[in-house]
């Protein structure tokens, strides 16, 4: 069933000299709030000639739901032109130090993720990959205002990179990026991975703070050197926008400002060793500043498009 999901290049150059080689999985879709985990994986792409060689594709007719992703494409005033296909490959790239690793990138399948989970264990031996490091992110009632939290997770607990921040189990919305934690862990692959907590207001827009912090935590389980030069502008440009915003919006100040002592007291729970979940208050949600986060993206958009210099560098997107 594998080798009709995914079609290996043999000839990666790049992968030679590689005695310990990392995969990098980033699944975009359902596990990418704030578009951070994309983001993350684009910063990598980019820091390689080219974008780096593909070294295996995936068929995405096989595992994509086009009704409910519809791809996007061009109308041009009477035919059609460009037409964005979903991708789904893995590329082999380099990181600042010219140390080789794989990154497998492109839409979460829709179906079929048990055989997705087998080409991508193909993949794996074919390359003879030593662990498989996944990120991600999801929308938290958490402000934007204190340090991002991470969640850290790995098949084998001698793996997890660090605390993580839950205690107890938690029953979530599975996903393919999981899955294959847990299947390459029942076949004696290392699989670890980091999953962002991202501010739910913030959820809908690109958040490279997020990214920034996922890359500094992957530095630390793929045991690659990373350069997060032109992460760090973006991140800080955004910042600035986004506080610029709440400082002449008082009313979603106000929840911010809510959602930061929620935040301390959940922390200082965490330190006394009790629960880090609420008990029983009051939490905000998304729609309460979601809205007005809109309107303000909306806001800078219309910016951008008259030329305003106020909001320069940062599109809102």
């Amino acid at each position: 069933m594998a080798d009709r999901l995914v079609h290996i290049v043999d000839d990666a150059e790049v992968l030679a000299e590689a005695g310990d080689l990392t995969l990098v999985s980033v699944l975009t879709g359902f596990l990418d709030a704030g578009k951070s985990a994309e983001l993350a994986a684009n910063h990598l792409a980019g820091g390689s000639d080219g974008g780096g060689k593909v070294v295996a594709t995936f068929d995405v007719d096989a595992l994509h739901d086009y009704r409910a992703r519809r791809p996007p494409m061009t109308f041009v005033r009477d035919h059609y032109t460009d037409y964005e296909a979903p991708r789904l490959v893995v590329r082999a790239l380099r990181d600042a130090g010219g140390t080789p690793y794989l990154l497998l990138t492109g839409p979460e399948p829709d179906i079929r993720w048990e055989a997705f989970a087998r080409a991508v264990r193909e993949v794996v031996e074919h390359f003879g990959v030593s662990r498989v490091v996944s990120l991600g992110a999801v929308p938290m009632a958490v402000p934007h205002t204190r340090p991002i939290a991470i969640t850290p997770h790995a098949n084998r607990p001698e793996l997890v990179p660090g605390e993580s921040p839950w205690q107890g189990e938690l029953r979530v919305p599975a996903s393919a990026q999981a899955l294959l934690e847990i299947r390459l862990g029942e076949w004696g692959h290392d699989a670890l991975g980091f999953v962002a907590h991202i501010p739910h207001y913030l959820a809908q827009m690109e958040y490279p703070q997020a990214a920034l912090v996922l890359l500094e935590h992957l530095e630390i389980g793929a045991r690659l050197t990373i350069d997060l030069g032109e992460l760090r502008e973006a991140a800080e440009i955004t910042e600035t926008e986004v506080d610029r915003y709440l400082s002449s919006h008082d009313e979603v100040g106000d929840v911010v400002r809510g959602l930061e002592q929620q935040y301390d007291s959940f922390r200082e729970a965490e330190a006394a060793g009790t629960s880090l979940l609420a008990s029983d208050g009051t939490l905000p949600t998304g729609e309460e500043i979601g809205r007005d986060f809109e309107a303000f993206l909306a806001e800078l958009d219309d910016q951008s498009k008259d030329g305003d210099d106020s909001g320069a560098g940062w599109d809102g997107r």
